[in-house]
């Protein structure tokens, strides 16, 4: 058997990692702006992390979901106390496009619509009514056009609030920093008007932070930013560092039944284990200040270089969540980012370099990458 040949791979095994950097089978060191996608959030193989998560898998790595987990009424108190969102329900699952299909899913039980508005170049998964609502026809399977999405301009609230007005609108679902749409930010103005018109017309507003959230934006939720409260808000990626997890955060205003929402792996002790020890560090290390402050100092020293006039467009986010658009295709920067200044970052579309650092890193790798950058530019 080979494996099914969906991703285009750099020629490169990596086998380690530290903090902020990783190393290939031949020995290589890289140093990591793209967190494996948002993912590694407090550090590769951080030595609290793998201590909880060894002491868990020593005593029990998992059982289901017909008995107490204690494990998950401690995620539910820690994760409400560290984000700012105690009185909201916790929903547990495995990963952000299943955070997704259960927040559209509970969206149309609570108000019995079907009808979802999504953002252009909005990315929400690849499952089924996840897919759906990703503005990317080349991954929409015929199976999964089913006509539930209408897509609409990030940040034009008039469009969004002509669709509303037609009262038959289920869910807004939006990502308050566009991730793979390119860190496309959602206005104050745009999002505390969608919350309104959203209450007006009785639709659920989900805030999709799977990328953007989790201290990323250096606040824990992106939208805490805009100064909105979403019905539901939507989290993977960093909430596990890599162990794959996905939630769902409910706000008081939904009453659970029970059969209503389910799942075999979600919430299981492995992952609890790992989504604390997460917590755990991000309080004791200060992560989410860092990922501002971090990200502020890297985001200046991007426009100092942007005026030097060697292809930086434009720079754009929040945090540890970072766009530089270029006047040239990203694909040979990146390479040559990876295989001759030994640095891993992300992209977007064909001009976009997306940072995405653990939010352990620090100025001083800010400085090695804009030097290491400014190097590639110049070709």
């Amino acid at each position: 058997m080979k494996l099914f040949d969906v991703y285009p791979l750099f020629d490169v095994n990596i086998v380690k990692g530290k903090g902020c950097k990783v190393w290939d089978d031949k020995g290589n060191e890289y140093l990591d702006l793209y967190g494996g996608h948002a993912v590694i959030s407090i550090g590769h193989c951080h030595p609290h992390y793998i201590d909880k998560v060894s002491s868990q898998l020593n005593n029990l790595g998992f059982y289901s979901n017909s008995v107490i987990n204690g494990l998950q009424q401690e995620l539910a108190v820690r994760l409400g106390r560290i984000s700012g969102c105690d009185d909201y329900q916790l929903f547990l699952i495995n990963s952000g496009a299943e955070a997704n299909e259960n927040a559209l899913k509970l969206a149309s039980f609570t108000n019995g619509r079907t009808r979802v508005l999504s953002a252009e170049k909005a990315f929400h998964g690849r499952t089924s009514l996840a897919v759906e609502a990703t503005a990317n026809p080349n991954i929409i399977a015929p199976i999964n056009a089913n006509g539930h999405v209408t897509y609409l301009p990030l940040n034009d609230l008039e469009a969004w609030r002509k669709e509303l007005a037609k009262g038959d609108v289920c869910a807004c679902i939006i990502e308050c920093i566009q991730g793979v749409g390119g860190i496309r930010m959602v206005t104050e103005e745009f999002a505390t008007g969608l919350a309104q018109a959203c209450k007006d017309y009785g639709t659920v507003l989900i805030c999709d932070e799977i990328q953007c959230g989790y201290g990323r934006s250096g606040k824990f939720f992106a939208h805490q930013w805009l100064g909105i409260r979403p019905d539901i808000i939507t989290v993977a990626k960093g909430i596990a560092n890599g162990f794959p997890m996905g939630a769902v955060l409910i706000s008081p205003d939904f009453a659970p039944k029970y059969g209503q929402l389910g799942t075999t792996f979600g919430g299981n002790h492995l992952a609890c284990a790992a989504a604390l020890a997460v917590i755990d560090v991000m309080e004791n290390e200060n992560l989410v200040e860092n990922a501002r402050q971090t990200g502020t100092y890297l985001m200046e020293r991007l426009k100092e270089l942007q005026q030097t006039g060697h292809h930086i467009t434009d720079i754009r986010g929040r945090g540890l969540m970072i766009g530089i658009e270029l006047d040239i295709p990203h694909k040979p920067i990146r390479e040559r980012l990876v295989y001759n200044q030994r640095m891993f970052t992300g992209c977007s579309g064909t001009n976009l370099l997306r940072l995405l650092p653990p939010l352990c890193f620090t100025r001083e790798m800010a400085d090695e990458f804009i030097v290491k950058l400014s190097q590639e530019l110049k070709h």
